[in-house]
């Protein structure tokens, strides 16, 4: 049995010990669970690259909401204020993840943050091309999609 069914079933146990088959129960089972299954990991044998992924999980999620606030703050300063600071233009990001599932969660997250919106893949699955609201360095632009988006997608997904 992997690691993640064994979490699993530790929270599904917690939430029969607890009485209560609630989201929050199970999500507390959840976190117990893998507090427990990081501790015995010694004695259980080897080491396994499951907390690694859900540490890389947790990363992705809390940075994709940091980046959301971010953009949709300076979306909506641009369209409240007066001076209008958005310069739209194409960008052509190459992409480094490799499987259909990764590229679908990076265009995704990319077409959800405010400013920001995938506009098609190449037939070889090596270019996106993006649509940035304030584009006024495009390289700035592709480095900040590349070492964040894609690089927090691909440690989580493919690493």
């Amino acid at each position: 049995m992997n690691t993640f069914t064994t979490n699993i079933l530790l929270a599904a146990c917690w939430a029969a010990l607890a009485g209560s088959l609630s989201l929050f129960t199970l999500f507390t089972g959840f976190v117990l669970g893998y507090v427990i299954l990081w501790v015995l990991q010694p004695l259980i044998g080897g080491t396994d690259r499951y907390f690694l992924r859900v540490y890389y999980w947790v990363r992705l999620v809390v940075m994709f909401h940091y980046e959301l606030v971010v953009s949709s703050v300076q979306v909506i300063w641009d369209v409240l204020t007066p001076r209008h600071l958005a310069t739209p233009m194409l960008i052509d990001v190459p992409l480094d993840v490799k499987t259909d599932a990764g590229i679908l969660l990076v265009t995704n997250l990319i077409s959800l943050t405010p400013g920001t919106l995938s506009i098609d893949v190449s037939d070889d699955k090596k270019t996106l091309l993006v649509h940035a609201m304030f584009a006024d360095d495009p390289d700035e632009i592709r480095q900040q999609l590349k070492n964040g988006m894609e690089r927090w997608v691909r440690e989580a997904i493919e690493d």
